[in-house]
Formats: structure tokens, sequence, C-alpha cells
């Protein structure tokens, strides 16, 4: 199946099963959670784990699916509040603060964790588990988010070795989390994959970080140009913009090496390298 059809069938999958298995929305809570789960997004992380899961013959990976998307609309939704990221659209809508109001969307977040983590309990994998909790807190995403915040009243910006550790652990868990989890489902070995995605999960904020200079604010969903506006140090204020966009390539070219084990089995996987870096939003 041709990357662009493999991709788009994997947001219906996982849409799907959260459509039916999220909280009814009776309550505002309910309500929020789900705008915030089901209200769009490239879904690259279910793709991930629908791809990995296909290399080992594992074919019920929904729950872990939709584990993973509802911790990334957890990440999101605290993301945007004013006290971290403060934006006001996310995919072209009102962010979830601005919609409701700010105390709803901590809760949102927080009720979208919770729901993460009895999907995974659900699926019955303790190992999976484990390593969710790991990639998602302060070893792994929160430790990240902190990193980021600190960064923005330092005395000093960050160094390009201290950005690619920050962004390691923000952005990177969560996808090589997604990337290895058909291997652990297996109960195979998720090395190759591990290193797939790091170097993906690097590549894939470059580009963000493109984005936010060149990017069309229509097409990405939201405002651009804010870490630029910031003083934050970045991939393209460190690389330049052609530096990053080479850093990129390169990281895409180890990516697909990575998968050599897999044969075509792993084509999907290979174009989702490539589309980090051709990626408008």
């Amino acid at each position: 199946m041709p990357f662009d059809f493999a991709l788009k069938a994997a947001a219906e999958r996982v849409e799907a099963y959260l459509h039916d298995t999220l909280p009814s929305a009776d309550n505002k809570i309910a309500e929020a959670m789900r705008y915030a789960v089901l209200n769009g997004g490239k879904r690259l992380r279910a793709f991930l784990v629908y791809e990995s899961a296909a290399l080992f013959d594992v074919v019920d990976a929904d729950p872990v699916a939709a584990a993973i998307e509802c911790m990334h609309a957890y990440s999101l939704v605290h993301d945007d509040l004013p006290c971290m990221d403060d934006d006001d659209l996310r995919r072209g809508q009102p962010t979830v603060h601005v919609k409701w109001d700010e105390a709803t969307a901590v809760l949102v977040g927080d009720a979208l964790q919770t729901q993460a983590f009895g999907y995974l309990a659900g699926a019955g994998h303790l190992d999976l588990l484990r390593r969710m909790a790991d990639a998602s807190g302060v070893n792994g995403m929160v430790g990240g988010q902190a990193m980021d915040i600190a960064a923005e009243t330092a005395a000093t910006p960050l160094t390009l070795e201290e950005i690619t550790a920050l962004q390691a652990k923000k952005t990177g868990a969560l996808i090589r989390w997604s990337a290895e989890a058909g291997a652990i489902l297996a109960w195979k070995d998720p090395t190759p994959l591990g290193n797939y995605a790091d170097a993906l999960g690097l590549a894939f904020q470059i580009q963000d970080d493109i984005l936010d200079v060149i990017g069309d604010p229509e097409a990405t969903g939201k405002r651009l140009r804010k870490d630029e506006a910031a003083g934050k140090a970045t991939f393209v204020s460190l690389l330049g913009l052609e530096g990053a966009k080479s850093r990129a390539a390169e990281l895409v070219d180890a990516a697909i090496d990575a998968l050599a084990p897999f044969g075509e089995k792993a084509d999907n996987l290979r174009d989702a390298a490539r589309y980090t870096i051709s990626r408008a939003a």
C-alpha cells in the first residue's frame, strides 16, 4: 500500500477505535477530551505503531495506537496553555483552554493521560506500559518540556548538543516508543526500530523548526515564528536554514538504513522518514 494511503488508513483506523472507546460526551470534560483527540492530525505515531506491529505480524494494535494518540493529545493540550507555549490555535481550531477555560484544559490533559494508560492496561503488556511511563515522564517528554521552559529564561541560548538532548526527550521519546511498540508486543529486539525512531524524531523536530521560519500558518494550523520572536535557539538559528535542511536529510538517510533488517516489509516506514522532511504541516 502506498505511504499516503497507509497513513490515511492508520488515521481512520485509530480514529474509529477512539471514537468508539473514548468516554461519551455527556459532560464537559468528556466532550473536551473528544475534541482534543478527534480534531484531526497526521496520526504519525499511530501509524508507527501499526507499521511496526505489521513487521512482526501483530494484528491487534488498536489499543496501543489509541494510547499513543491520547498521550500525544494530552501533551498538546498542556503545551498550548498560557503557562507554557500560550497558543490559541491547534490544527486550525481553538485550543482547549480557549474553547473552554484553563482549568478544563488541565483536567482534560490529565484525563487523556490516564486514558492512555487505561488502553495499555487493557492491552495486557506490562513492559509496553512501563516504557510508556518512562517515555512520557521526567526521563522523556515531561523532562524535555521542562528543559524547553527553562531555556526560555536562560542567560545564554542552548547549544546544538543541548537542543538535541532536549528534543530527544520532548518529541523523540514518544516517537521512539511508537516505533518500538510492534517489536515489544512481539517480544522481539526493538533496537533497530529504536535507532530508526531516534533519527526520525530528530528529523521531524528539525523540520518543525524549518516550518516555523518558512511555513504557512494556514497549512500548519498554528502560529509560527514564535521561537525567533522569543530569541530561542533552534536548529535553524544554530545551523542556518540550509544547514538544518541538510542535517534533516542526513537523519532521514540514517533512519532508512536502520530498517535494513526488515527488507520490503518496512517500505512504508522508509517513506514515513522521507515524509518528515517533505511535509508542510
